[in-house]
């Protein structure tokens, strides 16, 4: 039986913050504190964030300060992606003082005997689909087919990322309609960056790709897969269809 508590949260979060530290370039800054890390990729970045926060001991008040001098001295306001299950009196200082910008389900369900599941319209992406795969994860975030620059390379630092494994979805019409990532981390499988191009929504495309990542994770011998998506979402109904379920609730404290 899996158990949604403080054990499951250190698994999940260590491994989102092991891939906050890796999705960043020679131009980004990493604080490690308070059991997790704060990336600095740009003042409009949204890899520019603090994860893992808190879930291993108290946190002081010196290392609360030293988290905001670090977001301040880059001249950006602190982002915090918060566990509920961090030091309660850590929450109860940030949430006094911060607004909360948005909620995300932490989804997980366990691998070990699952079936595989043809996926015929999901592949791996080439390496020199860099771009290929940035546009169409990009084109779906922000629904728009025109990206800047620094949007791009949100994408590219993820593809770029050591171990991350980078998928392409498409139809016969499309061959990118959209695409997504998984990275593994001591037998916990997480998938991220899921995104699907506005007009080749609702035929399937999402669950396809989390299945194909999901066989991906039982050939290597994961025990567990996990997922963050918005609440409600049709994300969040594509995952609770393919055997997931809510482990926590997170919030995002911006300061």
């Amino acid at each position: 039986m899996l158990f949604a508590d403080v054990q499951l949260a250190r698994r999940v979060e260590a491994a989102e913050a092991a891939i906050a530290r890796a999705c960043r370039d020679e131009n980004s800054e990493v604080l490690e504190i308070a059991g997790g890390c704060a990336i600095f990729a740009g003042v409009d970045s949204p890899l520019t964030q603090a994860v893992g926060l808190g879930l291993n001991g108290p946190v002081t008040p010196s290392e609360v300060g030293r988290l905001e001098a670090f977001f301040h001295s880059y001249g950006s306001h602190p982002r915090l992606d918060l566990c509920p299950l961090a030091d309660p009196a850590f929450l109860e200082s940030i949430t006094s003082r911060y607004h909360i910008a948005e909620f995300n389900n932490v989804l997980v369900r366990p691998v070990q005997g699952l079936e595989i599941t043809l996926t015929p319209r999901v592949r791996r992406a080439m390496p020199g689909e860099r771009d290929v795969w940035s546009h169409a994860v990009g084109y779906g975030f922000f629904e728009q087919p025109e990206l800047t620059t620094p949007e791009m390379d949100v994408g590219r630092a993820i593809f770029d990322m050591p171990g991350a494994l980078c998928y392409l979805t498409g139809t016969e019409s499309a061959d990118s309609a959209g695409g997504g990532a998984m990275a593994i981390f001591e037998g916990l499988a997480v998938l991220f960056s899921d995104s699907t191009i506005p007009m080749w929504r609702r035929l399937g495309l999402h669950r396809e790709l989390i299945s194909a990542r999901l066989n991906e994770a039982v050939a290597r011998c994961c025990t567990l897969a996990a997922a963050s998506t918005l609440p409600g979402s049709a994300s969040q109904r594509n995952y609770e269809r393919l055997g997931f379920q809510v482990a926590y609730t997170k919030f995002v404290a911006v300061g």
